[in-house]
């Protein structure tokens, strides 16, 4: 039986002490774990149209450009400052130590346009929430937040709490 997180390795201590990173990069370098892994995060949208994907940088570009394609919809990518070229909406949220920011270009997004925001882990839920507020910035209707894995003891679920979340994976 698949079991995707036999493709997840812990990296101990990176990228500082005491922190046990997620790799991706086993299940990425396997082509039926990958396929397995995006078929059922479009078993999460069945019946539902989407018209754009929103990719948070960086590691969830890797399944939100699948999905767009799978979907037939288009890809919009949610990058940290000064790595989009046009124009760009910002929303900066708080972090463990500090402050972040996140882009999206201010026309990538129609007003009314179904939307589907992803990203390989939802921890502290901070990211999650400035994409999502982003979208709902340009007047994207959010249909559902995807994740890869969902770090629970974080507690990131409570800041988006209003919409559909789903994660493959929970630790």
């Amino acid at each position: 039986m698949f079991k995707i997180e036999d493709y997840i390795r812990d990296i101990q201590d990176f990228p500082r002490t005491g922190i046990v990173y997620k790799d991706i990069t086993p299940l990425l370098e396997n082509p039926v774990a990958t396929r397995k892994t995006l078929d059922a995060f479009l078993s999460f949208l069945e019946g539902e149209k989407i018209e754009k994907v929103v990719g948070i940088e960086s590691r969830g570009f890797f399944f939100a450009t699948l999905l767009a394609q799978e979907l037939n919809a288009g890809f919009i990518p949610v990058r940290k400052p000064g790595k989009l070229p046009y124009q760009t909406y910002k929303e900066s949220y708080s972090l463990e130590y500090g402050k972040d920011t996140l882009e999206i270009h201010c026309d990538a997004i129609k007003k009314g346009e179904k939307v589907l925001v992803h990203d390989d882990v939802l921890a502290t839920g901070g990211t999650a929430a400035a994409a999502c507020k982003l979208v709902e910035k340009l007047g994207g209707e959010i249909v559902q937040c995807n994740f890869l894995m969902d770090l629970d003891f974080l507690k990131g679920r409570e800041k988006i709490s209003f919409f559909k979340v789903v994660s493959l994976v929970t630790y």
